[in-house]
């Protein structure tokens, strides 16, 4: 039976960018904290679980998706795809998610508001940066078809890892068919997309050929900061309206949280050893991987 709006809003936590085996473990145990005290009524992680795709990682982040009891949909970053063992990611490259995979890629309905998964990943591109989105046809149907399958106006959030900007406004080219997605999701009248890889918030309206799509993005819960600290959203839907706030631990209000672009990559600082960016001031250069 689907939920009607008359009893009430529905609440989201949007979380993204764990990285495990560089999480934040003060982060996370607050999010858990939030999470067992105030019951959403969804988690949505949109992807990047793991640092490097290792098993400990994967073992790490599966046995902490498990603990949240509550409805959990896991989108598949392109940290979670193997690094290491080639032959896995193109013949298995879901192997390890094995543990959680009822929730991978799942489709929620939470009575009056279905949550969507577009797939942003790929196990390898016509491009050297496979760390980049991209949007294959199979996968943008499949959405579409879910989308469609629902009864009419049902109102839909989709969840996904990449932002879905094919050029952002410094002409960085970033998630490869993003915007033909985005103008079949604007004919769909979506709610808006939710998505991570970026490690900072935003909450931004991208234009198309079909109409506006709201792109809602979730911060990071590891020590890969970017510009921002650790941080979750929160998403409250009340019939079409959709409140989202960029909850964190050090109380920066949602407003400064919320970056004004997309841009390309997640930029952390160069040395784990050095400070944390202040909100806005985001370094050059990404440094190697330890």
């Amino acid at each position: 039976m689907r939920r009607d709006f008359r009893l009430g809003p529905i609440k989201l936590f949007h979380i993204s960018d764990i990285h495990f085996g560089l999480e934040d473990p003060q982060a996370l145990d607050w999010v858990e904290d939030c999470i067992a005290s105030e019951r959403p009524d969804a988690v949505v992680v949109t992807g990047d679980l793991t640092m490097r795709a290792r098993h400990k990682e994967f073992v790490a982040a599966c046995k902490w998706i498990s603990s949240l009891d509550v409805p959990v949909t896991v989108e598949i970053g392109n940290h979670d795809m193997p690094y290491f063992n080639p032959i896995e990611r193109f013949l298995d490259p879901y192997k390890r998610f094995r543990s959680i995979e009822a929730v991978l890629e799942r489709e929620l309905d939470l009575g009056g508001l279905a949550i969507v998964p577009l797939k942003t990943t790929a196990r390898a591109q016509w491009r050297t940066n496979w760390s980049k989105g991209w949007i294959t046809r199979p996968a943008l149907k499949k959405t579409l078809a879910m989308i469609d399958a629902l009864p009419e106006g049902t109102p839909v959030l989709i969840s996904a890892h990449h932002p879905l900007v094919e050029v952002n406004s410094q002409g960085s080219v970033l998630t490869k068919r993003g915007g033909k997605a985005l103008e079949e999701l604007a004919k769909r009248k979506v709610l808006g997309v939710m998505t991570g890889h970026v490690h900072d918030p935003f909450d931004l309206i991208e234009q198309t050929a079909a109409g506006p799509v709201r792109m809602i993005g979730a911060g990071t819960l590891s020590r890969r900061v970017r510009s921002t600290p650790p941080s979750f959203n929160q998403i409250i839907i009340d019939g079409t309206k959709v409140i989202v706030e960029a909850r964190n631990l050090a109380k920066v209000p949602t407003p400064d949280m919320q970056i004004d672009d997309v841009p390309e990559n997640a930029l952390p600082p160069r040395r784990p050893e050095e400070p944390v960016s202040p909100v806005a001031a985001v370094p050059r250069e990404d440094p190697p991987v330890r």
